[in-house]
């Protein structure tokens, strides 16, 4: 643990001395002490701090929500993407973008007129609005069924078809700048980031993170199944309910402010469970750890290979993330 949290601090202060304005180290330290120029001091602490900032706090987020949702399920596969959170959100932000905050029912091809009437705050508040409509739904359908596992994911599956198709059909009417715009969203991006999106996720997940970690034990006793569960006194359906509720949450609002990173959810809890075991009270830390070092990663290289622009960091998670996802049913093929 101390190796990762080492590891975490010190890409967090490489992923400070990359971008497109060429900062040597020296330059960078005098900037965060204020001793620097006003555009490197501005670049530093507008820019690259509050993105690092993100990365940290979205990166533990998402991936110990993905562990939450594996050990909920008992499915490997179960990811924050599992009960169709990103889908709606993304249908929310479409619908913020296309039709609402972003005006373009009014604005047409306009840019000009866009980028005076969009409001960020607006589409992030619709994103989650419509997320957290999708969470209460999928577990208002799974308390009907007595919350099977199976129920969660199949119901999590159709609505995330739903809210796809929502946003087609949303898309196929906008203008050419409004869909330009809701596609661009879309791409997890952590440049969007500021100090104040950053203090609200961080409000949301460290809560949920020490809900979770206070449930470890009980975490830890599902594992051996509902039955045993049950024989220790746990209420089983409640504390799917609460992880389910609180991953999702946790997912949402993230997804709100920075789009979709995908694959986080996957990677970091199969790698910690993979070399610890699966004890809640290790690989809870260990995969916020892990989350945000992945994701400071994928940062840079995203910063690295934009040649002057930064790429989508959705697009790197996703990359990483899809010959992993491969690798782990090619290592189930006898289950």
């Amino acid at each position: 643990m101390l190796l990762l949290l080492a590891a975490v601090l010190l890409m967090s202060f490489t992923c400070l001395l990359i971008g497109s304005s060429h900062m040597s180290i020296r330059e960078c330290i005098e900037a965060l002490s204020g001793r620097g120029s006003a555009s490197q001091i501005r670049i530093l602490r507008s820019i690259r701090l509050p993105r690092v900032f993100a990365a940290l706090i979205a990166g533990a987020g998402l991936s110990v929500s993905g562990l939450m949702m594996q050990t909920a399920l008992d499915n490997p596969m179960a990811s924050p993407s599992t009960l169709g959170v990103s889908n709606a959100a993304v249908f929310g932000a479409n619908l913020s973008i296309i039709a609402f905050s972003g005006g373009y029912l009014s604005t047409g091809h306009n840019v000009e007129n866009y980028t005076a009437a969009a409001s960020p705050y607006a589409t992030s508040l619709l994103a989650f609005a419509f997320a957290a409509l999708s969470i209460l739904l999928i577990l208002g359908l799974c308390r009907i069924k007595s919350f099977s596992p199976s129920v969660v994911v199949l119901s999590g599956i159709a609505m995330g078809s739903v809210w796809t198709a929502a946003t087609t059909v949303l898309q196929f009417y906008a203008t050419d700048v409004g869909l330009s715009a809701a596609v661009v969203w879309s791409f997890g991006d952590l440049g969007r980031a500021s100090y104040k999106t950053d203090a609200i996720m961080l409000l949301v997940t460290v809560p949920g993170y020490l809900v979770f970690a206070c449930y470890r034990w009980h975490c830890n006793a599902l594992l051996s199944g509902d039955a045993t569960a049950r024989s220790m006194g746990i209420s089983v359906d409640r504390l799917r309910f609460t992880m389910l509720l609180l991953s999702s949450l946790i997912t949402a609002v993230i997804v709100s402010f920075l789009g979709i990173i995908g694959f986080l959810g996957i990677i970091c809890p199969h790698l910690v469970k993979k070399l610890m075991g699966e004890d809640h009270r290790i690989t809870l830390p260990l995969s916020a750890l892990s989350g945000s070092l992945l994701l400071l990663l994928a940062d840079t290289l995203s910063r690295s290979m934009g040649n002057g622009s930064a790429l989508p960091v959705g697009a790197v998670t996703s990359l990483l993330g899809a010959p992993f996802f491969v690798g782990i049913l090619l290592s189930k093929k006898g289950e």
